[in-house]
């Protein structure tokens, strides 16, 4: 599917997105930012209770606001591609597209939250992830998606090889606003 662009109004957020989502909404019915949401949600991996898997009462949050935090958001992206019945290769896939997401809202929005959501749609089942912070945003979206784009010592693979991994990708950014990336990934075996 083709990166697809618009901008919505001068001075407004710029949109970058692949795949279908509902316009002025984050792709799974949401308008708003985040709230304040301290600490891991009900249904994290280390909250579930014996026998438990992960998201089956609903999204899971977690903060990105440290290093352990990455990890713990990592590890919980692990036990929720299993749990949707991904195969090692995809989630490989997800994993590695939630980390890079995850760890440019802790290094470059300073810090914010991974929201992980079991979906369905036609039959298919697909984990959604949500990366939200508050940071500086992202003055040209088009431009961070390009290969080669950093700014900072990496190789500039993050934001569009994050696209490139899975099936849907969203990028709403403003200067000052912060950065919302909602992606997904289809399962189809």
């Amino acid at each position: 599917m083709a990166l697809r662009s618009e901008r919505l109004a001068p001075g407004a957020e710029l949109i970058a997105q692949r795949g279908h989502t509902a316009g002025g909404q984050d792709g799974h019915g949401h308008a708003g930012r985040r709230a304040g949401h301290p600490g891991h949600a009900a249904g994290a991996p280390d909250d579930d209770p014996p026998g438990r898997g992960p998201l089956q009462e609903g999204p899971a949050r977690y903060d990105v606001a440290s290093e352990e935090d990455l990890l713990t958001a990592r590890h919980a992206v692990r036990a929720a591609t299993v749990a949707a019945g991904f195969g090692l290769v995809d989630q490989t896939r997800i994993v590695t597209a939630a980390s890079e997401l995850a760890r440019n809202a802790y290094v470059h929005g300073g810090g914010g939250t991974l929201e992980l959501e079991l979906v369905a749609r036609a039959g298919r089942r697909g984990l959604r992830l949500t990366v939200e912070d508050d940071g500086p945003g992202i003055p040209d979206v088009e431009k961070a998606l390009a290969d080669g784009f950093t700014t900072g010592t990496g190789l500039g693979h993050g934001l569009g090889g994050a696209r490139r991994l899975m099936h849907e990708f969203q990028v709403r950014s403003a200067p000052g606003k912060g950065t919302t990336v909602v992606a997904t990934r289809w399962n189809d075996r």
